[in-house]
């Protein structure tokens, strides 16, 4: 049998009417295959798109017969001349031609698939995943991969374009969690010792800037073993960033024109620059979130001091105990069922608020609440003047002796109502710069504070004094870019001296010896001349997600992980060999155990 040569000269979505009468060969998967008889039409299929071949009277007998075997997914080659259809597609930018096929090689045979390769399909993710390289056969998922792409290459051409070197930094690394699990590698060599995946590259990248390269890029896997959610992945892609000599807002000015460039490459959508500010405290206080999707104006107000001498206990007794008591008013609520309104009250528990206090103005002027008949007419009346309550409105509020309860909860319910009376425009960037967060959060679970981005942080200068006798009032030169609620970008002025970083390491209780046990390599090299120096991560499959217009980041990853973290195509995470554990010295228990 003859081997075909595989070359095409073109690719099926690129012929157009000026090449009539060239020669063309092209190769693909048959989308479907119509046979009307004495014609026969094939849909040959890309990743550019689609070209259809026709069989007619003036195809020989051998290759026409070789056609009506052609089945949905076979994979072919097919040479002949582009010709005029007689019936065109508008739908189809190749709608207007067809290739009369005079060589035609069945190059792979299929069975049929599981599911259609269509567009849009309607399949079962667990199906789609499970065979996933089928799925992403479907043409508006390899546009996805093709926008990934062209995203990268605009962040690469970008940071060339001002001076950046990609460098790589290693995956095999040290375990020093902070915050998520790492992913552990056990070493054969060194038995009982692990590598860990890096959750980031931040040590290497701030050593590189201690080794003078002033401006480095890196697009990198990283890892956390950490619970799923829409944006979130055990290995994800981030676009690394660290500059020399520089403060917050060279990093800033540099980051702005870059979502300049790429909205405009990828989407030719304008972002206005300079791009909005927040501080941390502003954010969470008007909008409950330190992520705030500024498409809409929904606000939060505090009415604590409205409240804390009333003779209602579930809103005195959260401002007595150190807590606050918060509306959330909306424009337009009143049109919610009392139905709809109780679902609310549940949504609020999900993020630890014990319930949801509410008052409703209908259009005609009626008022029916939840917790007026515990509050006096005055009381009641200052909290709809502080609302600027309108008929037609709902004020809903949350009181809490946490107040991080009251934001979660008030914030997440602004999202909620806003999606409820459908008050988000689509195709809206709103971007902004949060700064000024808090430097230290107080974990329960350890029972003291840790960082809250990461112990690498430089705190601001006028709180230097806070670092150990006011932990919760500590500010840090950290900064983040969100974009319609979602958080793109975090970063920050990272600590240049061997005594900063010690100080730091105390603060959050960390030994010297086991600051030097972790850290040593860093805390050595800041001896040896560390420049001022910061930088910013993005997610690159987030980025990619909204330049797409979807909800999850799981549809430009070539192949995710599912809630569990395990991959249905391969079934992974899977048992291993004894005889490799062996090597490695590691022995299986169960967890009970």
């Amino acid at each position: 049998m003859n081997t075909p040569d595989f070359k095409r000269n073109i690719y099926c979505g690129e012929p157009r009417s000026a090449d009539i009468g060239r020669t063309l060969t092209v190769c693909g998967w048959v989308q479907r295959n119509r046979d009307l008889g004495g014609l026969i039409f094939i849909d040959l299929r890309d990743r550019t798109g689609i070209l259809q071949l026709a069989f007619d009277d003036n195809t020989s007998r051998e290759i026409f017969s070789e056609a009506m075997t052609v089945r949905a997914e076979f994979v072919l080659k097919a040479t002949g001349t582009l010709r005029e259809r007689s019936s065109k597609n508008p739908d189809l930018p190749t709608g207007d031609v067809e290739l009369e096929v005079t060589a035609l090689n069945i190059l792979s045979k299929a069975e049929t698939p599981p599911f259609e390769i269509v567009e849009n399909s309607d399949v079962n993710d667990a199906l789609r995943l499970k065979y996933r390289y089928l799925d992403l056969r479907r043409p508006d998922m390899q546009r996805l991969f093709a926008l990934r792409h062209k995203a990268a290459k605009v962040t690469r051409d970008y940071f060339d374009e001002n001076g950046f070197y990609e460098i790589e930094t290693p995956i095999l690394t040290k375990s020093t969690p902070e915050g998520a699990r790492d992913y552990l590698v056990p070493s054969r060599v060194h038995k009982g010792k692990f590598y860990a995946l890096p959750q980031s590259p931040q040590q290497y990248k701030q050593l590189l800037m201690l080794a003078g390269f002033d401006k480095y890029l890196q697009i990198v896997k990283c890892f956390r073993d950490e619970d799923l959610r829409a944006d979130r992945q055990p290995e994800f892609t981030q676009i690394d960033l660290e500059m020399s000599f520089v403060d917050m807002e060279d990093i800033i000015k540099i980051n702005e024109g870059y979502m300049k460039r790429i909205f405009k490459d990828i989407l030719d959508v304008e972002v206005k620059l300079p791009i909005a500010r927040l501080t941390y405290r502003e954010a969470i206080d008007r909008f409950g979130s330190d992520k705030p999707d500024l498409r809409f104006s929904l606000e939060l107000s505090d009415i604590s001091d409205i409240v804390k001498n009333c003779e209602f206990k579930v809103f005195a007794e959260p401002v007595a105990n150190g807590g606050s008591v918060r509306m959330l008013y909306v424009p337009g609520g009143g049109s919610m069922p009392r139905k709809q309104i109780d679902s609310l009250v549940e949504f609020v528990k999900t993020y630890g608020a014990k319930g949801l206090a509410w008052t409703k103005l209908s259009e005609d002027g009626s008022v029916s609440s939840s917790y007026s008949k515990f509050l006096t007419d005055a009381e009641n009346e200052q909290i709809l003047k502080r609302a600027g309550a309108e008929a037609g409105c709902l004020v809903l509020i949350v009181a809490d002796p946490k107040e991080d309860v009251v934001f979660a909860s008030l914030g997440a319910l602004r999202i909620e109502c806003a999606k409820r009376l459908n008050m988000i425009p689509q195709g809206v960037y709103e971007f902004v710069w949060i700064t000024e967060f808090p430097m230290f959060e107080y974990s329960e679970e350890e029972e003291r504070y840790v960082a809250k981005h990461h112990p690498f942080t430089a705190p601001m200068d006028e709180d230097m004094h806070l670092l150990e006798s006011d932990k919760a009032n500590c500010r840090a030169k950290q900064y983040d870019l969100v974009l319609n609620g979602t958080e793109l970008g975090s970063g920050s002025i990272r600590i240049n001296t061997p005594e900063m970083q010690e100080q730091v390491f105390r603060a959050v209780g960390l030994t010297p010896e086991e600051a030097n046990e972790k850290f040593s390599h860093l805390i050595t090299a800041f001896k040896y001349g560390a420049p001022p120096h910061g930088g910013i991560a993005y997610g690159l499959d987030r980025l990619v997600a909204h330049l797409a217009g979807l909800g999850s980041i799981r549809d430009v990853i070539a192949f995710p992980k599912v809630q569990n973290a395990s991959e249905v195509m391969t079934a992974c995470p899977d048992e291993v060999d004894e005889k490799q554990l062996e090597e490695l010295g590691i022995k299986v228990c169960d967890s009970e155990h």
